[in-house]
């Protein structure tokens, strides 16, 4: 498996993002902890989640339980490191609300400690900005968890090139990593990506392949992906994670998966080298 950095941690090149196994249309445990045992036997040293990865009010934490299962029924979950969230909230109904406040991130991240077992978790992510709190106040909370040593390292998500200069500066330099939504059907996250690459953080496209509902459909609604794709005998999916990290040494895609196939096939991206001529087809997409 090739690896990247997040901080001082060297994780695999492809992590792997939880929510599909938490949220709507999630398949049974015994699928999720297959998916999550076949990325571990594969080389995945990183695993996205968030409080917020539940389906229903009373199951705050769903996604972050059902990880820490799985490590510790793993002889390499020691090696993983577990990045969490928290700033988001579901109330059950199928919304997701927001709650920034300092006292609500340090409560959310106790939680998550007594969830995922740790006395320190790997690496914290203000889950995303809260219009009704100062965005100070809120990475200010994550800096304390940091000082405090309740988390290994901070991050932030769903963040702008303004926000993340701030985070930085307010952390003191210790932001590590930035976690946005990015894929060939939402390129705006391009400045935040070159933002990264400039200042050496990790960015962690989530959703890199368009989504739970649009991944199959890759290939039929971006023709370069599928007509490359056919050309080295790989998915449509394998090659946009490949144009990913193609894109910058920071770029640790994070693509969810609930079937341990397509994670496998995501991971094997990592070992796809697209040429110059074929990265410039993609990023004309």
């Amino acid at each position: 498996m090739h690896t990247r950095r997040i901080g001082d941690v060297e994780v695999s090149a492809i992590g792997l993002g939880g929510m599909p196994m938490s949220i709507e249309g999630r398949p049974d445990e015994a699928r999720s902890l297959a998916t999550l045992h076949a990325a571990l036997d594969a080389g995945v040293t990183l695993i996205d989640t968030a409080d917020a990865y539940h389906l229903h009010a009373d199951e705050v934490g769903h996604n972050e339980t059902l990880i820490a299962k799985a490590l510790a029924s793993h002889d390499r979950g020691g090696d993983v490191l577990v990045a969490t969230k928290g700033g988001h909230l579901r109330p059950g109904d199928g919304s997701w609300t927001l709650d920034g406040r300092p006292e609500h991130l340090k409560e959310a991240c106790e939680a998550s400690l007594r969830r995922l077992g740790v006395e320190a978790i790997g690496l914290y992510q203000f889950h995303r900005p809260d219009p009704r709190v100062p965005y100070a106040d809120s990475v200010g909370a994550v800096r304390e968890l940091l000082d405090e040593g309740k988390i290994r390292m901070a991050g932030i998500s769903n963040a702008n090139p303004e926000q993340i200069r701030q985070a930085n500066d307010i952390l003191g330099g210790r932001l590590v990593s930035v976690q946005n939504q990015f894929s060939p059907a939402f390129r705006s996250s391009e400045p935040e990506l070159e933002l990264c690459d400039e200042l050496g953080v990790a960015f962690l496209p989530w959703s890199p392949l368009g989504g739970i509902s649009r991944a199959r459909e890759l290939g039929s609604a971006y023709a370069p992906f599928a007509r490359i794709a056919e050309a080295h005998g790989v998915s449509p999916q394998r090659v946009c994670l490949a144009w990913m990290l193609a894109k910058s040494p920071v770029v640790v895609p994070i693509p969810g998966s609930s079937r341990p196939e397509t994670i496998l096939d995501s991971l094997a991206a990592a070992e796809l080298t697209l040429s110059a001529a074929e990265i410039a087809a993609l990023d004309q997409v």
